[in-house]
């Protein structure tokens, strides 16, 4: 069992990944072949991306418990770069950062205890005492571009940490599991974002990927 700092350091390093993505409403699928490398997070990148990301649920942003010195240790996260080829011969080259800041380590608001309504794909039981929540800070979306704000849970007995980001047109649950050592699930279930105050139910896309770790 990884514990929730211990999944990220497992996390670092080159990795390979072939997914496949069915897209539900067109009726359409399309493999891709991914290499990507993750590096853990330094204490400045860690207070550049608490500075600049907000939930959009909380204009007002975050508000600490600890200082920014003290949340980076708290708080893990990684450098991505990824280069993916699809079968159409399609190529898209990214690099963002993303910072995973542990509920308990906030001050919550009214709009953060109401939190954005999750779809049935993020949901998970109030009643599993060992599941971590919190929010996922990118400095970049992968669908749309500027800074990103999302929550995740973390499961330490399942080794998965899952995902949820809201962005201007869709909702996107992404799922990461490992099943060994070098060896992950991914599975993705993008939405339709729906109007104010409706939970996410028109399913756009859905992937699944194996992720293999290797020597650099």
């Amino acid at each position: 069992m990884l514990s929730f700092d211990s999944f990220f350091t497992a996390c670092a390093g080159l990795w390979k990944t072939e997914r496949i993505y069915h897209f539900v409403t067109k009726g359409e699928v399309e493999r891709s072949y991914t290499e990507f490398r993750a590096t853990a997070l330094g204490s400045g990148d860690k207070q550049q991306i608490l500075s600049m990301v907000a939930p959009d649920d909380e204009p007002g942003g975050l508000q600490m418990k600890l200082s920014a010195d003290a949340m980076g240790a708290l708080c893990p996260g990684f450098a991505i770069h990824f280069d993916t080829e699809s079968e159409t011969g399609e190529k898209v080259s990214m690099s963002l950062k993303a910072l995973f800041v542990p509920e308990e380590h906030v001050l919550l608001t009214e709009a953060n205890r109401a939190g954005l309504l999750l779809p049935s794909a993020a949901q998970v039981s109030d009643d599993d005492r060992e599941l971590i929540r919190g929010y996922y800070l990118r400095d970049q979306g992968y669908s749309e571009a500027g800074a990103i704000a999302g929550r995740f849970t973390y499961q330490p007995t399942r080794q998965t940490l899952e995902m949820t980001t809201y962005y201007n047109r869709s909702v996107a649950v992404d799922q990461m599991r490992f099943v060994a050592p070098d060896l992950r699930m991914r599975t993705i279930v993008t939405y339709q974002r729906p109007a104010a105050g409706e939970v996410p139910t028109v399913i756009d896309l859905i992937g699944f990927g194996v992720e293999r770790k290797v020597e650099a």
